[in-house]
C-alpha cells in the first residue's frame, strides 16, 4: 500500500515517520524545498533516538528509509491508496489542494485531512465525487509519541472508508477513536477552550505563566500545563481552532481572547518561533529557565 504525506512541517514528518515504522511505502510531499530537507533530518534523528532507547534497531532505521519517497510535486501522490494532508490550517489552502488531487488520485482513494477543527465537511465539497472517501484523520502533537488519532466521519463518509483508516492507524501501532463531526471533535473541544481560559487567567494578572501550569500539572493531573501546551501545539494553531470551533457554533467560551491575537501578530507563536508564553533557546529547543512572558 502507498501513503502519500502532503506537507512536511513538524506534523506531516512525524506522522510519515509513524507510517515508515508501520512499514508503509510512503511519498511524502511538500512544494517548499527546505520543509522536506528539515523533515528528513528530524525524521532520522527521531529514528536514531529509538536505536539509542533500544527501540529500533539499525535494520529498522534502513528498513523504514528505504520505504521513503520525497518529492515536491503534489502529482507524486498518483496511485496512492490513502493521502494524508498536513498543511496549513487554512480552509481555502486544504479546499485548493483537494481539488488538485481530485484530478490525480484514483477513484477509490481516500483522502484524509490531518485538521484539528475545520469542518471536514467544508473540505470535502471541494470534491463532491469524493466526499464519501474523505474523512478527518487527527493525529497529536509529537505524532510518532502521542498514541491517539481522532477519526472522524463527516455525514457522507462510508462506513469501509471509516474501517479502511482504522485498520491503517491501529496497524501502526496508534489507538484511533471514531467520532462524529463536530467543532473540535473531542479533544479540542474540551483542551483548546481549557487553554483560552488559562491565557485569560494570566492577563487578569492572577498568575504567572508557569504558576499556572504547575497549578494545572498538580491540581488537576496535567503532565504539562495548558500554556506549556500552547507553546507546544503553535499559539497561531489555538487561533485558528478557536476561530474555527467560535464560527461554526457561535458559542463565547470559543471566543479567542485578545492577548492571544496579540501575541501571534507578534510573531510569539510558541516553541516554533522560540518564544511564546515560555522562552526556548531557538526554535524547537530546549526552554530558557525564568524566561515566561511578561506582559508590559
Amino acid at each position: 500500500m502507498k501513503i502519500s504525506v502532503i506537507g512536511a512541517g513538524v506534523m506531516g514528518a512525524r506522522v510519515t515517520e509513524v507510517f515508515l515504522k508501520a512499514g508503509y511505502d510512503v511519498t511524502m510531499i511538500d512544494i517548499n524545498r527546505d520543509h522536506c530537507d528539515s523533515a528528513l533530518n528530524r525524521i532520522i534523528a527521531d529514528l536514531s533516538v529509538g536505536i539509542e532507547k533500544g527501540k529500533l534497531t539499525s535494520a529498522d532505521k534502513d528498513a523504514a528509509l528505504d520505504k521513503l519517497t520525497i518529492s515536491n510535486m503534489v502529482s507524486a501522490a498518483a496511485g496512492s491508496s490513502f493521502v494524508l494532508e498536513c498543511i496549513t490550517e487554512k480552509l481555502d489552502a486544504k479546499n485548493a489542494l483537494m481539488k488538485q488531487l481530485d484530478a490525480i488520485l484514483d477513484e477509490d482513494c481516500i483522502i484524509g485531512t490531518n485538521t484539528s477543527a475545520l469542518p471536514i465537511s467544508e473540505i470535502a465539497r471541494a470534491v463532491p465525487k469524493r466526499a464519501s472517501r474523505v474523512l478527518g484523520v487527527h493525529f497529536f502533537n509529537p505524532a510518532h509519541i502521542m498514541q491517539l488519532v481522532e477519526v472522524t466521519r463527516t455525514i457522507s463518509t462510508d462506513d469501509s472508508v471509516i474501517d479502511a483508516v482504522h485498520d491503517i492507524i491501529t496497524q501502526s501501532d496508534k489507538c484511533p477513536i471514531v467520532v462524529n463531526e463536530g467543532a473540535g471533535f473531542v479533544v479540542n473541544r474540551i483542551l483548546i477552550p481549557e487553554i483560552n481560559e488559562a491565557v485569560s487567567i494570566y492577563a487578569d494578572n492572577i498568575a504567572s505563566p508557569s504558576d499556572i501550569d504547575r497549578a494545572m500539572q498538580l491540581g488537576a493531573g496535567m503532565k504539562i500545563g495548558p500554556l506549556h501546551t500552547a507553546d507546544l501545539v503553535g499559539l497561531d494553531d489555538i487561533l485558528a481552532d478557536l476561530t474555527s470551533m467560535y464560527e461554526e457554533t457561535g458559542d463565547p467560551k470559543y471566543h479567542p481572547h485578545p492577548l492571544l491575537r496579540k501575541m501571534v501578530r507578534a510573531g510569539l507563536l510558541g516553541q516554533k518561533t522560540g518564544r511564546g508564553f515560555f522562552t526556548y533557546k531557538y526554535p524547537f529547543g530546549p526552554e530558557v529557565p525564568g524566561g515566561e512572558l511578561k506582559i508590559k
